[in-house]
C-alpha cells in the first residue's frame, strides 16, 4: 500500500520542504491541499518578510558608513544614532506614520493631506491577511515593510549632521520628521494622492525617501555650519574617515539591502518582475562604481575608496525610482551618469562650504533627484514634466520645514556642541566612553 504522504501536491511538498507552509497547509496536505491563489499568497508573503529583513540590514549597512566616514573620536555617537532611528522610526510610524501616509478614504484636503486614525490594527479575519492588498501580503508585513523605508530618511540626515550636532535635538528632529513629515508627502504619491493621479512614478522612493531624507540633511548642513577645521583660509581641508574596511562592509551590506528595498516595492514575490528589478538595481551599481573610479582617477590622478564607494551607492539611489520600467541599458547609464555626478558634487558642495563628512546629500539627494528623472528620460510611458514636479514639490516642501524644525530648535535648545566637545569628540562629551578604549585622544583634528 501507497504511503498517504505520497498524495501531497507537488506544491504542497516544496512548500512544506522549504518551510514556507502555514499550519492549515499541513492540516490539509493528507487531502486537497491549498488552493493556487493560498499558494501564492504565502510565497509572496514570505518574499515580503524576506525584503523586511533585507531592509532593516540595511541601517546597519548605514551605521558602519558613517562611523567609517568620520574620525575615531565620534564613533559611539554615530552608533548611537543610528540605533535609537530604528527605534523612533518604527514606533513614530505606528504611532501616526502609516495612517498618515496611507489615509484610503480618510483625506482631509483631498489627494494633499489625510489621516485614517491613530496606530495600527489588522482588519479582523481575512480583510488583514489573504484579502488583503489582493492577496499579495499581509496588512503586518504592509506595516513592517513601510516602516522600515520610514526610519531610513532619517538615517540620511545622521551622516550629514555628523561630528558636531548634539544629540537630543537631533532626535527630536528625527521624531517629528519622521512622524509628521515623510508620512505626509509620501502619501502624495504611495498613499494615492495627487501626484499619483498626475502619472508621477516612483518605484522604490529616489524621491520618497532618499530625496525627502536628502532635504532634511542639507537644511541641517545649513544651520548647523562646517565642522572646526574643515575650511580654512578658503581652502577645503580634508578631514579623513579612520576606517576605511568599515565603509567598505556598510556599503556592501547596503546594497546587499536594496534587494528588499527595491526587489521588495515590487509588492509579490513576481518571478519576472522581482528578478528583472534586481538586475537594473545590481547593474546600475556596478556601473556607478567605474564612472566613479575614472573621474577621480582622472580629476586626482589616484583612485580614491571612498569616491568609489559613494559611486556605488549613487548608482544604487539613481536606479531606485525606476528600476521596474526603464531598460537593462539604461540602467547602466543611469549608473554611469550617477557615479561621475557623485565626484563631481561632492568637490562642488565642499566649494560651498557646504560641510557633509559622508556625502549624504550628494549620494540621496542630488541622485535621488536624478534618478527619478531618469524615469521621465529612459521610460516612454512616464513624462518628465511630471517627475519634474513631484521632485519640486517634494523640495518646497521638505527643505522648509527641516529648516523650520531645524531653526526652532536651534533657537531654543541649540543644535550644536561646544567647541571643546568637537575637538575632544561627541563619544566622551555626549556619552562619556569611548568606541576604542585606551586609544581615545584629545585633537585639535
Amino acid at each position: 500500500m501507497k504511503m498517504k504522504w505520497l498524495k501531497i501536491p507537488a506544491r504542497v511538498a516544496v512548500a512544506l520542504a522549504l518551510g514556507i507552509a502555514s499550519p492549515a497547509w499541513a492540516q490539509e496536505a493528507a487531502g486537497e491541499g491549498p488552493t493556487a491563489a493560498e499558494a501564492m499568497f504565502t510565497v509572496n508573503n514570505t518574499w515580503m518578510m524576506v525584503s523586511i529583513f533585507l531592509v532593516f540590514i540595511m541601517h546597519l549597512g548605514f551605521a558602519t558608513v558613517e562611523t567609517g566616514l568620520t574620525r575615531a573620536k565620534n564613533t559611539v555617537n554615530i552608533l548611537f544614532k543610528n540605533t535609537a532611528i530604528v527605534s523612533i522610526g518604527l514606533l513614530t510610524y505606528t504611532l501616526i506614520g502609516f495612517n498618515l501616509m496611507y489615509p484610503g478614504d480618510s483625506w482631509l484636503i483631498p489627494g494633499f493631506l489625510g489621516l485614517s486614525g491613530l496606530g495600527v490594527g489588522a482588519p479582523e479575519g481575512a480583510a488583514g491577511l489573504i484579502d488583503y492588498a489582493g492577496g499579495a501580503y499581509t496588512y503586518w508585513t504592509d506595516f513592517l515593510f513601510q516602516a522600515m523605508f520610514a526610519a531610513t530618511a532619517a538615517t540620511i540626515v545622521s551622516g550629514a549632521v555628523a561630528e558636531r550636532i548634539k544629540l537630543g535635538p537631533f532626535l527630536i528632529f528625527c521624531a517629528i520628521y519622521v512622524a509628521l513629515v515623510y508620512p505626509f508627502v509620501g502619501s502624495w504619491v504611495w498613499g494615492g494622492g495627487w501626484l499619483s493621479e498626475m502619472g508621477f512614478h516612483d518605484f522604490a522612493g529616489s524621491t520618497l525617501v532618499h530625496s525627502v531624507g536628502g532635504w532634511g540633511a542639507l537644511a541641517g548642513i545649513l544651520l548647523l555650519g562646517a565642522r572646526k577645521g574643515k575650511y580654512v583660509n578658503g581652502k577645503t581641508r580634508a578631514i579623513m574617515g579612520h576606517n576605511m574596511p568599515l565603509v567598505t562592509i556598510g556599503v556592501f551590506l547596503l546594497w546587499l539591502g536594496w534587494f528588499g528595498f527595491n526587489g521588495g516595492s515590487v509588492l509579490s514575490a513576481d518571478p519576472g518582475a522581482v528578478s528583472y528589478v534586481l538586475v537594473t538595481t545590481s547593474l546600475s551599481a556596478a556601473a556607478g562604481i567605474m564612472s566613479s573610479m575614472a573621474t577621480t582617477w582622472i580629476i586626482h590622478k589616484k583612485p580614491d575608496l571612498t569616491m568609489v564607494l559613494n559611486g556605488s551607492l549613487a548608482g544604487l539611489v539613481g536606479i531606485t525610482a525606476g528600476a521596474d520600467v526603464v531598460s537593462v541599458n539604461a540602467a547602466i547609464l543611469i549608473g554611469l551618469i550617477c557615479g561621475v555626478v557623485a565626484v563631481l558634487s561632492v568637490m562642488g558642495f565642499d566649494r560651498l562650504k557646504l560641510d557633509d563628512p559622508v556625502g549624504a546629500t550628494t549620494v540621496h539627494l542630488v541622485c535621488g533627484i536624478l534618478g527619478t528623472l531618469f524615469v521621465g528620460i529612459f521610460s516612454s510611458d512616464f513624462k518628465i514634466s511630471i517627475q519634474l514636479i513631484g521632485i519640486l514639490a517634494y523640495g518646497a516642501v521638505c527643505f522648509p520645514l527641516a529648516l523650520l524644525i531645524f531653526g526652532v530648535l536651534k533657537a531654543t535648545v541649540g543644535i550644536r556642541v561646544s567647541e571643546k566637545e568637537e575637538l575632544q569628540g561627541l563619544d566622551i562629551g555626549e556619552h562619556g566612553m569611548e568606541a576604542y578604549s585606551g586609544f581615545q585622544i584629545f585633537t585639535n583634528s
